[in-house]
């Protein structure tokens, strides 16, 4: 160990990897680094000072999840589900950024527990500035609680928002994916209101699932339209 903290031999320190991910990724900071270390999707060594000491496979695991969140916008839930199952070899091991069939299954509705954060950890995590967050206030894409905190999943909103941004599309133009889930949360509180306790639950993971299936198929086959296939 250098005086510096930083790690020695193949060893890297949290500097060094923020370096080997800012040219794929630049986006990313050690800040990003740290939140993901805290939602327990990698888990570096610490020295005894307590400095933390990355391998090049937590490397690996921070580029695989990083591009999972950039190209594919999956929540970190599924992403931890994923690595989780390659560590304990429920299925092969190889790392994917999307499910086998490509749609959601019910348990992905799963409750999970929710992290709060400031708005300034929003911002840090999704990679975003006040103005764009205001802006997603303003459409209703994105809106703290009652103690003017926000939760991961706003966090993973403001982000595919942010990736949105490269391609020209601004928050203004997503207000119809806001009045669309809506209305599809509409649809299943209408079709569970009569049942109760676990079987209620159970309905509404599956029908999130169908109604998201069904939203990925529609679009699908909208864009094979556009293609002219």
């Amino acid at each position: 160990m250098t005086a510096a903290g930083r790690p020695a031999g193949d060893r890297l320190s949290i500097g060094a990897v923020l370096s080997r991910l800012r040219e794929e990724f630049p986006d990313v900071t050690i800040s990003k680094i740290r939140f993901l270390e805290a939602e327990g999707l990698v888990q570096p060594a610490r020295t005894a000072s307590g400095y933390r000491q990355f391998t090049a496979a937590d490397v690996d695991r921070l580029r695989f999840v990083l591009a999972a969140q950039r190209d594919h916008y999956l929540p970190l839930r599924v992403i931890k589900e994923q690595l989780d199952a390659a560590d304990s070899a429920e299925r092969p091991r190889v790392l994917r950024a999307v499910p086998a069939d490509g749609l959601p299954a019910a348990e992905d509705f799963a409750e999970q527990p929710i992290r709060r954060m400031t708005r300034e950890e929003l911002i840090e995590s999704a990679g975003i500035d006040p103005a764009t967050l205001s802006e997603l206030e303003q459409y209703g894409l994105v809106k703290p609680g009652a103690a003017g905190l926000y939760d991961n999943e706003s966090a993973q909103v403001a982000a595919i928002v942010h990736a949105l941004a490269d391609f020209g599309v601004e928050p203004r133009h997503l207000r119809g994916f806001r009045a669309a889930a809506d209305r599809e949360v509409g649809l299943v509180e209408q079709i569970v209101a009569p049942m109760r306790g676990r079987k209620a639950d159970e309905a509404v993971r599956e029908l999130a699932a169908l109604s998201v299936g069904l939203h990925t198929m529609l679009v699908k086959a909208g864009l094979r339209r556009i293609a002219g296939k």
